[in-house]
């Protein structure tokens, strides 16, 4: 969620690189975030290789800046 809050969007590969998680670790996490409504994807293909690309929806990103904001307020 922090990686889409701040990017428009992001690849799978990006992802995985980022926080160095397996393909199906990844794939399990974004899957749970997009079947809640948190996130959602588009897939496309860049030459001949598929590439998914996910966003966080604008609801959610208020949502998870509220959350930030929260967990600031508690650490203070």
């Amino acid at each position: 969620m922090s990686i889409l809050s701040v990017n428009e969007s992001a690849d799978f590969n990006t992802m995985k690189q980022l926080m160095e998680l397996t393909d199906g670790n990844l794939a399990s996490h974004l899957k749970a975030l997009e079947t809640i409504g948190y996130i959602q994807s588009t897939k496309q293909f860049i030459g001949r290789k598929p590439n998914t690309q996910y966003a966080i929806t604008e609801e959610e990103r208020k949502c998870f800046r509220e959350h930030l904001d929260a967990l600031e307020e508690l650490i203070k």
